[in-house]
C-alpha cells in the first residue's frame, strides 16, 4: 500500500460508519415481557388493578387503532415527500362516510364509504401540493377546515329528522362482526381474577384478544404489516420512498414522481378516512360531530415517535391509546399509579443517556424523573381536571425525549416540479 510522504495517515481508509443494530423479534418480545413485568409490579405495589385489566387492554386497542391508522396515513404521504397535516380533516370526512353509508347501506359499506371520503380529502391535498405547489402546511390546514365544515353541513342535511339522528349525529349504525373464543375467554378471565404476579397480567392480555374482538380491529392491525411489506419489500415501495428522499434522482432513473406522490397521498387519505370510520363503527356505533378529538394530530406524533416506520408507529399509537384509556377508565387514581412507572423509566433513561455521553439530555430526563417521583410521593390522586391532559402531555414528553434519534425523509415538505432531474 502506498503512502504520502510526510503524512503517513493519509493512506489509511476512513473508519467505517457504525450501523445501528436492528432489533430482532426475539429482543422485541423480551422487551415487551419486561414492560409487562414492570406494570405487574406497579399493579401490586399501588393496587391499581385497572392498569392492565382485560377491559383496559380492549379499550386501549379501540383507542390506539384510529391513532395508528392516522399515523399510517402520515407515513405513506411523508415517505413520498408530502407533509399531511390534513389527517384530522380526512378523519372527519371518514366519520361522516361511515355514518352515512353505514346507516343507509350497512356497516361494511360504511367502512368503504369512510375510506373513499378520506381518499377524496387526500386527492384534494395532492392536487394542491403536487400539482399547484401549495405549501403543505397551508393545504393541510385548509383540508382540516373544509372537512369540518363540509361534514357539519352534510350531517344536518342527511341526518336531521331521522330517529336518533340530528344535525350533529347519525342514527345508530349496525355493529360489525366480533370474535369471541369461548373456550379461552372464560378460563383466561378466571386466571386474571386471581391477581397473580405476571401470570394474571398475561391472562388479561390474552383474554382481551379472544373476547368480543371486532373483525375490523384485526383487519386494521394487519394493515401495519401490509404497509411494511409493501414499502420495504417491494419495488413499488422502493420507488415511492425514493420520491421522499431524492425525487430528482428518482426521476432520472425513470420513476414517475408525480404519479407516485399522488398515489401515496390518496392512500394516506384512505387510511385517515378508515381511522375516522373506526371511531364511528367500532368505538361508538354512531357518527358524532367532533368525534375525532384531535387524533389526527396525535397520529402524526405517533408517526414521528416511530421514526417513520410502521412498527415504531404502532408502539407509539399503543402508548397514546393506553394513556387515554387509563384517563377514561381509572381516572386520577390509576394515572397516579402510573406516575411511579414514568418516574422510574425516566431515571433509567437518564442513566442510559449518561452511558451514551449525552449529558445534557440525561440531566433533563433525570430531573423530570425526580420531579414526577416527588409528585407521586406527595399526592394520593391526580385531579380529574388534569387527567384529561394525559394523552397530550404524553405526546409532548415522548417527542421531547426521542426527537434526537429521528430521521425524516430527506425531501419531505419540499416542492417538486416535473423535470427537475434535467
Amino acid at each position: 500500500m502506498s503512502t504520502i510522504a510526510g503524512n503517513p495517515t493519509a493512506a489509511q481508509p476512513a473508519p467505517a460508519k457504525k450501523r445501528r443494530p436492528r432489533l430482532s423479534i426475539g429482543w422485541i418480545m423480551i422487551g415487551l415481557a419486561g414492560v409487562l413485568v414492570l406494570i405487574s409490579l406497579l399493579r401490586i405495589i399501588t393496587g391499581a388493578d385497572d392498569l392492565d385489566s382485560s377491559g383496559t387492554v380492549s379499550a386501549t386497542l379501540v383507542a390506539a387503532i384510529p391513532i395508528g391508522l392516522a399515523g399510517l396515513g402520515g407515513l405513506w404521504a411523508e415517505r413520498a415527500g408530502i407533509v399531511n397535516i390534513g389527517l384530522e380533516g380526512m378523519m372527519i370526512l371518514g366519520t361522516f362516510g361511515a355514518g352515512y353509508f353505514g346507516y343507509f347501506y350497512g356497516p361494511w359499506q360504511g367502512v368503504v364509504g369512510a375510506i373513499l371520503l378520506g381518499a377524496v380529502g387526500g386527492l384534494l391535498h395532492a392536487i394542491a401540493t403536487v400539482t399547484f405547489g401549495v405549501d403543505h402546511i397551508v393545504s393541510g390546514v385548509a383540508i382540516n377546515i373544509i372537512g369540518a365544515g363540509a361534514v357539519q353541513y352534510l350531517a344536518g342535511l342527511y341526518f336531521t329528522g331521522l330517529p336518533g339522528g340530528g344535525a350533529t349525529q347519525s342514527p345508530t349504525i349496525d355493529s360489525l362482526p366480533a370474535i369471541t373464543v369461548s373456550g379461552l375467554s372464560e378460563p383466561l378471565r378466571d386466571v386474571e381474577d386471581k391477581g397473580w404476579f405476571f401470570v394474571s397480567d398475561l391472562a388479561s392480555i390474552g383474554g382481551a384478544l379472544v373476547t368480543n374482538l371486532s373483525v375490523l380491529t384485526l383487519l386494521c392491525l394487519s394493515l401495519f404489516v401490509l404497509t411494511y411489506v409493501v414499502l420495504w419489500r417491494t419495488g413499488f415501495g422502493l420507488r415511492l420512498r425514493s420520491c421522499g428522499e431524492s425525487p430528482a434522482a428518482a426521476e432520472s432513473l425513470g420513476v414517475n414522481v408525480i404519479r407516485y406522490k399522488f398515489t401515496a397521498v390518496i392512500i394516506s387519505g384512505g387510511f385517515a378516512g378508515l381511522a375516522g370510520g373506526f371511531l364511528a363503527l367500532v368505538a361508538s356505533s354512531t357518527f358524532r360531530d367532533g368525534q375525532t378529538g384531535g387524533r389526527g394530530y396525535i397520529g402524526l406524533a405517533a408517526m414521528i415517535f416511530g421514526n417513520w416506520r410502521p412498527g415504531g408507529l404502532l408502539a407509539g399509537a399503543g402508548l397514546f391509546g393506553y394513556t387515554d384509556t387509563l384517563r377514561l377508565r381509572g381516572g386520577g387514581d390509576t394515572i397516579h399509579g402510573l406516575l411511579l412507572l414514568v418516574a422510574v423509566g425516566l431515571i433509567l433513561l437518564a442513566a442510559w443517556q449518561v452511558r451514551k455521553g449525552t449529558i445534557t439530555a440525561a440531566y433533563v430526563s433525570g430531573g423530570m424523573g425526580v420531579a414526577i417521583g416527588v409528585l407521586y410521593a406527595l399526592t394520593d390522586s391526580i385531579p380529574e381536571d388534569l387527567t384529561g391532559m394525559t394523552p397530550y402531555v404524553t405526546t409532548l414528553l415522548v417527542l421531547a425525549l426521542f426527537s434526537q434519534r429521528l430521521r425524516m425523509p430527506a425531501a419531505v415538505g419540499k416542492t417538486y416540479r416535473k423535470g427537475s432531474a434535467g
